[in-house]
């Protein structure tokens, strides 16, 4: 088959889609804006519809490696005393215990490893123009030459630059939705591998999530749209972090501390992205590009099963390839819409806004497990 894909986006989305499309046969090249592959991003599941896709590409021994082996969620007070908590198989999806739970950047560099020896990748570089026609697209970047495809699509996330140049500015398709988010690996051990430890206080909460080898500190808040916000600057980022947790309880101290002298913070407003439409001819998104906000993980899970999707769709029809990225969104919007529902319900458990809320969540974390059993019982 002698068809070119460009992707833009070397993440989860990305990687995916590449593996795939080459698999396939199309000639890929994948280019990425940062000069190398991430190291910092929190811990996602690979569940559901995305177990089987990943089983396919051969790469699950590899993913079950650095799989975590949490398997709780334990609420703490600022005394370090666990409060409540909830076992995390309440969240499985339809695979059950084939389901994984990986840092990002490691599910991330497997699905490349994956993809490496048959795709061409741009480090450091980004799309700078997109001009299509009916028998294909020319695109601009930054660095590489022009060149032209018979198809681009965006995996580039929240704030994606083909999005923003084929469909319009980033306003027009994404809303803050009050939250922000930061990341990054600690090297200080947290006590049990097999718990997820969340500390909160009115519209904050830090959570310690272990690892094989080390951990992540997670750091989540409530806060309206910041004035100027840059999301690739690392200064802001990290003065932000600390504006948001100014008391000295629990072990916010030393954890800010890493804050401060980190290099590869991940940090971003926790947004929703909703695009009328997916495509637009020969142009096509998939992952956080296209709809974006998930706080159990579940991102992960879409994107690689959309990526699959895609690839599915215009392998069946690759010289009709706007018809084919229309089936791929009338297939997958639907799984979408029904996880960015969840957002509110994910909120609540995760960052209350009060104390009276963030009491009334650990009693319903501790009612928890005997209402999922009584469930269980009646449905027996």
């Amino acid at each position: 088959m002698d068809k070119k894909v460009l992707i833009s986006g070397a993440g989860v989305g990305g990687a995916t889609a590449a593996y795939w499309l080459a698999h396939k046969g199309f000639d890929v090249t994948v280019v990425e804006r940062a000069a190398t592959e991430r190291s910092s991003g929190n811990p996602v599941d690979v569940k559901g519809p995305a177990v089987e896709v990943v089983e396919k590409m051969g790469v699950m021994p590899r993913l079950r490696e650095v799989a975590s082996v949490v398997d709780r969620m334990t609420f703490v007070d600022a005394a370090g005393r666990r409060v409540a908590g909830v076992p995390l198989r309440m969240f499985q999806g339809g695979a059950g215990e084939r389901e994984v739970e990986v840092p990002r950047a490691d599910l991330a560099s497997i699905l490349l490893d994956a993809a490496r020896d048959r795709v061409e990748f741009l480090w450091g570089d980004t799309i700078t123009d997109l001009s299509q026609d009916a028998a294909g697209v020319d695109v601009g970047f930054a660095a590489a030459p022009p060149a032209r495809f018979d198809a681009v699509i965006g995996a580039d996330g929240l704030h994606s630059a083909v999005r923003r140049l084929a469909f319009g500015p980033e306003q027009q398709f994404v809303r803050h939705a009050g939250m922000y988010v930061a990341t990054l690996p600690i090297g200080v051990p947290f006590g049990d591998d097999t718990e997820v430890i969340i500390y909160n206080t009115p519209g904050r909460a830090v959570s310690i999530h272990p690892t094989k080898g080390h951990a992540i500190a997670t750091f989540m808040f409530r806060g309206d749209a910041v004035p100027g916000y840059d999301h690739r600057d690392l200064a802001q980022h990290k003065n932000l972090v600390a504006e948001a947790f100014p008391d000295a309880s629990w072990r916010l101290p030393e954890l800010l501390d890493q804050v401060h002298t980190a290099e590869d913070l991940y940090f971003d407003s926790v947004s929703r992205v909703r695009a009328p439409h997916w495509s637009t001819g020969r142009i096509g998104l998939v992952g956080d590009a296209a709809a974006a906000v998930s706080l159990f993980g579940d991102g992960s899970t879409l994107a690689i099963a959309g990526a699959y999707r895609l690839a599915e769709e215009l392998s069946q029809s690759p010289t009709h390839i706007a018809d084919a990225l229309r089936r791929y969104e009338t297939g997958h919007r639907p799984l979408v819409d029904s996880k960015q529902q969840g957002f509110r319900a994910a909120r609540a458990m995760l960052l209350p806004g009060t104390r009276t809320g963030i009491a009334l969540r650990n009693t319903a974390a501790r009612l928890a497990p005997a209402l999922a059993g009584i469930r269980r019982t009646r449905t027996a």
